[in-house]
């Protein structure tokens, strides 16, 4: 008897070791999903009921068990293996995990660190991340590493290096460049974030790392985008641009550069976005000759675009953005403070943010969205990115706002998914690993007890308000568990646990949330 109860004891705490924490199980031998209605990530319509089947992080079966509404055979379902481990998802859906192209492992201005920012990732079935410059090489690769081995509750990462960062002197020659790109690839990045150069510095790093078979994102910032705009990138080699930035300069034609108020200042965040949100109409109309032919160019050349539309979305509504409900449970206090207005911290640009810069930045969106839905008609890759951690944009609930802007814009609801999933999937590399639910790919996978096809807010950790036929209130929704590389996690706990952290925060502080002014 004592002898078996140290076996007993060895084997929890060689479990305890592994995942470092009591909000996760797995990987097992055998983990079968059973019932549940898959919504696969290549654009194929739901189906269901189905077993799936994983052996410790790989799916090894995937088998329609019946049909909707009748009593299922249970000896046509795959066997439980002694010792495997069961999850009934009768009534759910599976969908692949979700990637984030461009997600912030947080910040130190915000105060947020990495076991804040990936519990909430992972709480709204963020599986994969990319992230596009951060605290350094060093530090993203480091968490990597222990991603990769279970050791720490985290999404997989891809890490990309801003350009020039931790280099001893400011590059200014191709020379200098292509051996920063070099030294870059030695240090673990799988690619580099730009924000702009010179041309010729521009064309050699790209070229040196498309050589080293490394892939690429930019945030075409004013200060360099009349030189070199989205097209100019996308004609060296950039395989993918975020936001927006360098796409309307590509599309001028009676001028080359935006217009500029006489008194404006790039330093000052109100001009820099006040000005921003009047950039699309000074660029060729959509369905124009220009507008189909710089269009079709980035296409022909696989080039992938992240728009974030959420991280704008405060310039549109400000009150909406800032009142969310999840602040109150969900943000640190260093985090609301630093997304307060103020004229030192990037994107608070509400020195005196009104009505005409929302009417402006509404006009914005529609242009923007118009070009960014053609693109994806006509066979372009577009991806679902959030860049948390600004603007009043939460980790995890902003990739779900993601989702539901690309539907406005006019994606159907499985192409929402196509793109939070294979399509990230595809602009990284790894899609013969992850991306869609098939056979022989990783077990990156999201149970949610609501059909989000739906109605997308059931993905928000808050979930969505519904009304019983009893006329009764409640939540509903919210992702049940996510599944990365065949490791379970409770998505509920570990919300709970980021409210905890929260909660520790406030009382330390004596903290209370208030808007700005009060």
């Amino acid at each position: 008897m004592p002898y078996l109860f140290l076996i007993l004891l060895f084997s929890f705490w060689s479990a305890l070791a592994q995942n470092k924490n009591y909000l996760a199980e797995g990987p097992y031998t055998q983990l079968i999903i059973r019932g549940a209605t898959l919504i696969n990530g290549n654009g194929a319509p739901p189906i269901g009921p189905v077993d799936i089947v994983i052996e410790n992080d790989k799916i090894t079966d995937i088998e329609i068990v019946g049909s909707p509404d009748v009593e299922i055979n249970e000896l046509k379902r795959p066997k439980l293996n002694l010792g495997g481990k069961e999850i009934n998802a009768s009534g759910m859906y599976v969908l692949p995990g979700f990637i984030d192209m461009h997600g912030h492992i947080g910040g130190e201005d915000q105060g947020a660190d990495w076991d804040y920012v990936f519990k909430l990732w992972l709480a709204h079935g963020i599986t994969t991340i990319r992230e596009p410059s951060g605290r350094g090489v060093k530090y993203a690769t480091n968490l990597k590493k222990r991603s990769a081995k279970n050791e720490i509750i985290a999404p997989r990462i891809f890490a990309y290096t801003k350009f020039g960062q931790g280099s001893k002197k400011t590059i200014t020659s191709p020379e200098q460049a292509r051996e920063w790109v070099r030294q870059n690839a030695k240090n673990g990045a799988d690619g580099i974030k730009f924000f702009g150069a010179e041309p010729e510095i521009m064309k050699a790093a790209l070229d040196e790392n498309r050589k080293l078979g490394l892939r690429s994102a930019c945030h075409h910032a004013q200060l360099r985008v009349a030189r070199w705009n989205a097209l100019n990138s996308a004609r060296a080699g950039l395989t993918s641009m975020e936001h927006w930035y360098g796409l309307p300069e590509a599309l001028f034609v009676d001028r080359t550069i935006q217009d500029y108020s006489p008194d404006f200042n790039y330093q000052n965040e109100q001009d820099r976005f006040g000005e921003a949100g009047k950039l699309w109409k000074q660029a060729a109309k959509p369905y124009s000759d220009h507008w189909n032919n710089v269009m079709n160019e980035l296409i022909s050349l696989d080039f992938t675009i992240v728009p974030t539309f959420n991280i704008y979305e405060a310039s549109r509504d400000l009150h909406r953005a800032r009142r969310a409900e999840w602040h109150e449970d969900y943000t640190l206090p260093s985090l609301w403070r630093f997304y307060q207005p103020s004229k030192i911290s990037h994107g608070s640009y509400w020195h005196f943010w009104g009505t005409e810069e929302e009417v402006a930045w509404k006009e914005n969106y529609k242009l923007w969205m118009t070009f960014i839905n053609e693109y994806k008609n006509r066979g372009g890759r577009v991806c679902t990115g959030s860049d948390s951690g600004f603007i009043f944009q939460l980790y995890g609930f902003a990739y779900i706002r993601e989702m539901e802007l690309l539907r406005e814009a006019g994606f159907h609801p499985l192409e929402v998914i196509k793109s939070a999933t294979l399509n990230g999937a595809e602009a990284l590399g790894i899609d013969h690993l992850t991306g869609s639910v098939e056979i022989g790919k990783s077990a990156d996978l999201i149970i949610v007890e609501e059909n989000p096809l739906r109605n997308f807010k059931v993905l928000y950790g808050t979930g969505a308000i519904k009304l019983t036929k009893d006329n009764n209130v409640i939540r509903v929704g919210g992702v049940k568990h996510t599944i990365r590389q065949g490791v379970v996690y409770d998505s509920k706990k570990l919300l709970f646990e980021v409210k905890k952290m929260v909660d520790q925060a406030k009382k330390k502080e004596g903290f209370i949330l208030t808007q700005p002014g009060y």
